[in-house]
């Protein structure tokens, strides 16, 4: 059975689920990003990854670095307030993340054309470095 998901209030004007595994507040296992959405669209987090996000020691598993990014792009495409899923991912790894190390997250939209919004992504450290850089195309599911 499926437990009722609530949702905590609006940021931004857009809801988002508590239990989200990326940015929800009552998933104590999840990464527990905290987004701001600036006046442009983009959408923002810092975090500082624990070891339990480990790959290789020390290094953050590029599937979780790959969430980051796509959890990004997924708030600044939220604000359109059309409802939306990711279609298409990309992601090029410049440099591995440091578990410990502070990070910055930001996604933004690209373009938006028909039921396509396309946006992309950057995971920057805090010596201004990017450690990875994502494309993500999403498909419009239902207008707002």
């Amino acid at each position: 059975m499926i437990s009722a998901t609530r949702t905590r209030p609006m940021v931004d004007g857009v809801q988002f689920q508590t239990r989200c595994f990326a940015c929800g507040v009552d998933n104590a296992r999840g990464l527990q990003l905290k987004f701001r959405v600036d006046p442009d669209g983009t959408a923002t987090a810092s975090w500082v990854p624990g070891s339990e996000w480990e790959g290789p020691r020390g290094i953050v598993h590029g599937g979780i670095v790959t969430t980051l990014l796509d959890e990004a792009m997924a708030k600044a495409v939220a604000v359109t307030g059309f409802k939306t899923m990711t279609a298409e991912l990309r992601v090029r790894f410049r440099q591995y993340a440091e578990t410990g190390e502070r990070l910055q997250v930001r996604g933004w939209v690209a373009r938006h054309k028909a039921r396509l919004i396309e946006t992309e992504a950057t995971l920057v450290a805090s010596d201004g470095s990017e450690r990875a850089h994502a494309w993500a195309k999403f498909l419009v599911v239902a207008k707002p």
